[in-house]
């Protein structure tokens, strides 16, 4: 009752706060130029993309790109939320500010390749990024390369690419931005961002500091009262409402950007961002402990670096990077076994090393011709330990590993435009890992159907490897360094449309059919010594279908509809070999991968006014490779519907802007990872200012 108190006196004071700024609005609105009076009331069509502009670069490729609108919805968004309404990938959550994996078309997070700034992230232990640890708010422009399109920028990618990236804030003098935001379960968001810039240099930087005690209720199925008589005979059972125990989280994100333009056809960059991240994991649905007789809880702090140059002529470009990631990780649990002393059962500790450079150049002749060329270099070092193993006074067992390895990609393509209606592209990639290498081939091809409508039909094929994870190899005790890499041919073709009439309407869509078989499919499976050991699975058949689609509407002269949807049906069964007479997996989807999702969001403005819905569906979820469907082998579907209401005020000193939303609308119980519980309907709330410095010196 007094957290609900507290809560509630702080809500209302933000409440008074936005109250009182909010004052002199009405005058102000009144009182405010013409020009920014329009500005405020300006309904903005997207544009059309038209054949003639297409870029050669895009020749063939299937991409998905999410405007700012989308990456600034609020503060409190991950990139995992943005994939999660947006986009046709399925977003696998251990629960609320825990670890988001993200896998294209039926593959496993693994197969997601995710680069930021031209930079691999993608952690070299587990092959995976978590997108619960990526603001959205730190994104300034994110893409999707489905299946082949991602062997255009990196290797490894058998599902996908995520590219992620910053650039300058194109500010005029010096600028601010400050964000409050407020939730439930005493969850508090913090954004600011200062800007410099003139027509050479662009300084920003950006901080986010979220907290919460993440202590929402929820109805735990997994477990079951009973309801007895004077007689002590059961007369009914119920499921219990709990609370979330030990979920509490703190993190702290600064990004420092510096960019030079000397205007003549070079720019320079350094991007800094450091990651500072103290997260309790909660326990799950089938834990009857006391809270307090556990202590299971996550750090990490992570550096990622590049320093960048471009230079820029009318035919020909050449860039080059360096970059340096640092990441250091901690799991430490502990437990009371019962004399009231916590006795520490697992302490981990993870260092990670990563040195990067790349240089890349292009060169046209024409417009017919492109050509390509790419160069990176990885070199990973990694220490990974358990300190708290000990066989006797002095002695300590090996559980994890020290080992580096060097990684190598280098590239060619060249892209042939013969007609105007036909595009043609051909890929040819190099990998090398340690002392493996594989050659990555993949040809593209589009062609211009119809003008009236930009009918475009699109095809691609290519061959792709995925080389073992570190922990695959090394990790101790499970780690096999026999792995072979996984590798699958992919045959993809699609359709995409765009038609509108200017300042009334915009339409856009696209159709993919994909189809892709991947040999040696990694797996970590249980064995006979009691630990868990990766192996490879015969084979994969990953195919399905895709369907997007936008529609921006001037339903009035202030009035603006926009709509989006994407639509998968991700078929992704295992068609290898039985690996005992006991097993019951081939034939049958993988674990944890959906045969259907979709999403629909729709934004309506009015003037300074803005509504958005948004819908997400996850289709049934097998935990068991057998697709058993006993009480624990399957999670049923579910459907996330999120609402939230704008209001923009432009005062004479300042810009303000007041968010209300309202997350899973209707209370839906739902899970994304077994026993691991997931929040009810919450709301939260957000208070943005942004000073005004004088005409033209504000930041974009």
């Amino acid at each position: 009752m007094k957290q609900s108190f507290r809560l509630f006196r702080r809500l209302a004071c933000a409440a008074c706060l936005s109250g009182f700024l909010l004052l002199p609005g009405g005058l102000a609105a009144q009182s405010g130029s013409p020009e920014a009076e329009s500005a405020a009331r300006t309904i903005a069509i997207r544009e059309v993309p038209v054949w003639g502009q297409r870029p050669m670069k895009s020749i063939g490729v299937d991409q998905t790109r999410f405007d700012s609108t989308v990456l600034r919805q609020n503060i409190a968004l991950s990139v995992a939320d943005v994939l999660t309404f947006n986009s046709s990938l399925f977003v696998k959550q251990y629960g609320r500010a825990t670890l988001s994996t993200v896998s294209f078309r039926g593959t496993g997070p693994s197969h997601t390749q995710v680069t930021w700034n031209g930079m691999r992230i993608n952690n070299p232990m587990l092959g995976m990024t978590d997108f619960s640890m990526i603001p959205a708010y730190f994104i300034d422009d994110a893409s999707l390369l489905h299946g082949s399109s991602s062997v255009n920028e990196t290797g490894g990618g058998l599902g996908g690419l995520v590219k992620l990236s910053t650039r300058p804030a194109a500010a005029d003098g010096f600028g601010l931005q400050y964000v409050q935001g407020v939730g439930m379960f005493r969850t508090f968001d913090e954004f600011l961002r200062l800007t410099w810039g003139d027509e050479h240099w662009q300084l920003s930087t950006r901080a986010v500091c979220q907290s919460s005690a993440n202590d929402f209720k929820y109805r735990n199925r997994d477990k079951k009262e009973n309801l007895y008589d004077e007689e002590m005979n059961i007369i009914g059972s119920y499921y219990p409402v709990e609370r979330n125990r030990s979920g509490s989280f703190r993190d702290l994100h600064l990004l420092q950007e510096v960019y030079y333009n000397t205007g003549r056809g070079d720019r320079f960059g350094v991007n800094l961002w450091y990651v500072n991240s103290n997260r309790e994991l909660p326990m799950l649905t089938t834990d009857y402990a006391e809270e307090r007789q556990f202590e299971n809880r996550q750090r990490e702090h992570t550096l990622r670096s590049v320093v960048s140059w471009d230079h820029l002529r009318s035919d020909w470009k050449l860039g080059a990077r360096a970059g340096y990631i640092h990441t250091w990780m901690a799991y430490d649990y502990r437990r009371d076994p019962g004399n009231g002393i916590m006795t520490s059962m697992t302490r981990s500790r993870s260092r990670v090393d990563t040195f990067y450079g790349q240089f890349d150049g292009e060169y046209a002749i024409g417009r017919r011709w492109l050509f390509t060329g790419s160069l990176a270099a990885y070199q990973h070092l990694v220490t990974s330990v358990d300190k708290n193993i000990i066989l006797q006074e002095g002695d300590r067992a090996v559980v994890g590993y020290d080992q580096g390895r060097v990684e190598l990609s280098a590239s060619a393509s060249v892209k042939w435009r013969p007609v105007e209606r036909l595009g043609l592209s051909a890929v040819l990639r190099g990998e090398v890992y340690g002392d493996e290498w594989a050659p990555i081939p993949a040809l593209f091809a589009d062609y211009l159907l119809s003008r009236r409508g930009n009918l475009v039909l699109r095809a691609s094929v290519s061959r792709n490897y995925r080389f073992p994870t570190l922990n695959d190899l090394y990790f101790l005790p499970g780690g096999n360094p026999d792995l072979r890499s996984e590798h699958g041919l992919a045959y993809e073709t699609g359709l995409s449309f765009a038609v509108g009439r200017e300042g009334r309407y915009t339409l856009s869509g696209s159709a993919s059919w994909y189809d892709q078989r991947i040999d040696d499919w990694i797996l970590w499976l249980p064995t006979t010594k009691g630990f868990f050991s990766p192996v490879n699975v015969k084979k994969v058949h990953a195919y399905g279908v895709e369907l997007q689609a936008a529609l921006d509407v001037a339903l009035a002269r202030e009035w603006k509809l926009g709509m989006n949807g994407t639509f998968s049906w991700a078929p992704s069964i295992n068609v290898g070999e039985k690996m005992s007479p006991a097993d019951q997996s081939v034939g049958k989807q993988l674990p944890y991968e959906p045969l259907w999702s979709s999403t629909v969001s729709g934004r309506l403005t009015w003037r300074t006014w803005e509504l958005l819905y948004q819908w997400c569906y996850y289709s049934q979820r097998y935990t068991m490779s057998s697709n058993d469907v006993t009480i624990t082998g399957y999670l049923p579907p579910y459907f996330m519907n999120n609402l939230s209401v704008t209001k923009r005020f432009a005062l004479p000193w300042c810009d303000l802007s007041l968010k209300a939303a309202v997350n899973n609308l209707f209370d839906e119980e739902y899970l994304s990872v077994l026993a691991r519980p997931m929040p009810g309907i919450n709301a939260e709330f957000f208070l943005s200012i942004t000073p005004k410095w004088g005409a033209g010196k504000r930041s974009r």
